[in-house]
């Protein structure tokens, strides 16, 4: 099992900077404050959708929006 250090992670119980170490156990992430013995598992959220702008559309998505003007005299 590999335990990597998180940078600039403060524990939630003892205060310390940079004693945070994050590892994978039985399809689990855990956090771990090497000072004080903290251990919590870590719940992953799914990364945030992005935003629906003119730039991330597909041209499918950008042909279908394309409206008809008529220009009056």
């Amino acid at each position: 099992m590999k335990k990597r250090f998180i940078a600039g992670a403060v524990c939630p119980r003892c205060g310390e900077m940079d004693k945070i170490v994050n590892y994978h156990d039985s399809d689990k992430n855990y956090r771990e404050c090497v000072a004080c013995g903290f251990k919590d598992e870590i719940r992953l959220q799914s990364s945030p959708q992005d935003l629906e702008t003119r730039v991330n559309k597909t041209e499918e998505q950008k042909a279908a929006e394309v409206q008809v003007v008529k220009l009056m005299d």
